[in-house]
Parts: structure tokens; C-alpha cells; sequence
């Protein structure tokens, strides 16, 4: 079993396919007009042929509340993993990207949570090396 696609809600598509792929850098996959809306899906470069990401219009009337009580609890709705999140958010301020919460270490891990403009927070991770707990001369 394979992760193909997942979705995020976005209040409004043509704001996320700037900010999705001007901003955070990812590439369009599918842009398709389906009615008023769009099938919009983005994928990274580094792995254009893995899960893509749809930015799925917000319209349902059950989308509202979910994502009100996410954003008041501080809860992201997504994560995506970044080589050096240091670098990342000092180039996405540099863009005026809105943090919610600074690079901050959590133990295993560096996490940073941005606003993408179209209703949702976003996670950055960045996995830390796993230290090395061979006893020294272990054979």
C-alpha cells in the first residue's frame, strides 16, 4: 500500500497554486478545470512521481469548523519535511510568509509552523541524524 494523494482545503485555489508552488516551491501536477473549481494537485520536484498534494476548494460546510478548531488549537493541518529548516524559514520570511511558531527543537526533530494564506498551518520538519547508541568498541 502506497500514499498516492492527500488533500488540504484551501479557501481559495489560485491564492494556493501561487503560494504552493511560487513560495514553497513545489510544481504543479495536475490543474485541471472541473466546474468553477479545480482539480489541483502539486508534487515535490526531488519526487515528482510520489504522493501528490490536492488543493482541494474548502466549500464543504464541515471544513469551516474542522479547521477553525485546528488553527485555534495552534494544530497543523499538514507537514512536509525540508533539508535545513533554518535555511527554509529565513528564505519563506524573506518572502513575508508568517510564522506561527520559530525553528524550535523538539527532541528528534526541528519543526517551525507557517500560515499558507489560504486557511490551513503548515509544519516544517527537519529529521535530526540518529545518534549513534553502538557502545564504543562493540564490534
Amino acid at each position: 500500500m502506497k500514499i498516492r494523494m492527500l488533500s488540504v482545503f484551501v479557501d481559495d485555489q489560485r491564492r494556493a497554486l501561487e503560494f504552493y508552488t511560487n513560495v514553497l516551491g513545489f510544481q504543479v501536477k495536475h490543474n485541471i478545470p472541473v466546474g468553477e473549481d479545480l482539480w489541483l494537485t502539486v508534487v515535490s520536484p526531488d519526487e515528482p512521481d510520489a504522493a501528490e498534494l490536492l488543493l482541494e476548494p474548502s466549500e464543504h460546510p464541515a471544513v469551516k469548523p474542522y479547521r477553525d478548531a485546528l488553527r485555534a488549537d495552534g494544530i497543523p493541518l499538514a507537514q512536509f519535511n525540508v533539508e535545513d529548516l533554518e535555511a527554509e524559514a529565513t528564505r519563506l520570511k524573506r518572502l513575508g510568509v508568517v510564522f506561527t511558531m520559530d525553528p524550535t527543537d523538539v527532541g528528534e526533530a526541528l519543526v517551525a509552523v507557517l500560515d499558507d494564506t489560504c486557511g490551513n498551518l503548515i509544519q516544517l520538519l527537519q529529521d535530526k541524524p540518529a545518534a549513534n547508541t553502538e557502545s564504543p568498541g562493540a564490534d
